[in-house]
């Protein structure tokens, strides 16, 4: 299977630079799965289109202001955070990386430094001075939210706005360490949550902090040929009983983005793989890789954006609802003016 398959063309203006004004105003796309039939609503809708006992669960990972800009002597450097490996050690993306070398020293600030390792392919290996509380307290003043680089772009900007520690973060989001939002989420808003409760709709939280496991570009021409990077994830006892309770009184379980698919999934998977029908509470990383062809173990429907071209993102809801599916979803999207990628509309699939 290859990867140029899975490409669709986009104009420009569709690119969200800014989320709609309320978030839960934006326009959503309603698929029937089995049929392909599309019906536009918006998520102000979702409680109606939902049935009384559905569980929708959601990633509530916090997105860290984990861009930094910084300075070794005289040159002029921009790093992303991309994954805590242990306290204060860090895989990061940097900007220029040919000007770095191993032993030099990033100053950030007065407070913040950090001292390049070693290089692992485009990963770099920082270990910075500070960890914990104090690493998290100085990031929070100097860093600035890692919007994605077409917003920027299409902002013609080099920096964030003040308002994206606000819209680039879910209304729900509790535990720190990711460095991209999950962006389905950031359709919710507390009126919505609450209306979706009245409605009978469980709502579940799993964690899985956003990394290069979900954003990274495919690769391959091959997809087969392509592996995924890891990500961390972790689900409750708490929250493992209930699902399982919902599984097995045949209520539908609805991820809220991809990035909960891929934990419900390798949940899952890891459980059968240890002959366990029921998912069960665990915490570790995750490099599953959903393409078509996946045999679905758990999820029965789910909520996402509409995602780029040859991505990881796009290859796993065509796992989903089908490649022909999609594909003329996505037409249809372009066709009458959907807004694309993070800050976009969304789509719901069940």
């Amino acid at each position: 299977m290859k990867i140029s398959e899975f490409n669709y063309n986009l104009p420009n203006e569709l690119i969200a630079t800014h989320p709609v004004e309320s978030r839960d105003s934006a326009r959503m796309l309603v698929m029937d799965c089995a049929s392909g039939a599309l019906t536009d609503k918006h998520f102000t809708d979702l409680p109606e289109i939902l049935r009384p006992g559905d569980v929708l669960v959601f990633n509530d990972s916090k997105v860290i202001p984990a861009r930094l800009f910084g300075r070794i002597g005289e040159r002029e450097f921009e790093i992303l955070l991309v994954k805590n490996l242990e306290d204060s050690t860090w895989e990061c993306w940097v900007k220029p990386g040919k000007k770095a070398k191993a032993g030099d020293i990033f100053q950030f600030s007065d407070k913040l430094s950090a001292e390049f390792i070693r290089r692992d392919d485009d990963i770099f290996i920082l270990k910075f001075n500070l960890a914990g509380s104090a690493f998290f307290s100085e990031l929070g003043k100097i860093g600035e939210m890692p919007v994605p680089p077409y917003i920027l772009k299409a902002r013609h900007e080099k920096h964030d706005e003040v308002v994206d520690k606000d819209d680039y973060q879910t209304v729900y989001a509790r535990a720190e360490g990711s460095v991209a939002a999950p962006t389905a989420g950031l359709h919710f808003t507390d009126e919505l949550l609450e209306r979706l409760r009245e409605r009978g709709v469980h709502l579940e939280y799993v964690t899985l902090h956003v990394g290069l496991g979900t954003f990274q570009p495919v690769t391959a021409e091959n997809i087969e040929d392509f592996q995924i990077h890891s990500e961390y994830y972790e689900i409750s006892p708490e929250t493992a009983l209930r699902l399982n309770d919902a599984k097995r009184e045949g209520r539908r379980v609805i991820a809220v983005g991809t990035t909960t698919v891929r934990v419900l999934e390798s949940v899952s998977r890891h459980c059968e793989e240890q002959s366990d029908a029921a998912i069960s509470a665990t915490a570790g990383d995750t490099n599953i890789f959903i393409y078509p062809g996946y045999t679905w173990r758990f999820v029965d429907g789910m909520i996402t954006n509409f995602h780029m071209p040859q991505s990881s993102l796009l290859l796993l809801v065509s796992a989903f609802a089908g490649t022909n599916n999609i594909r003329n979803a996505y037409d249809y999207a372009v066709e009458n003016k959907y807004r694309f990628y993070s800050y976009g509309d969304g789509m719901v699939i069940i």
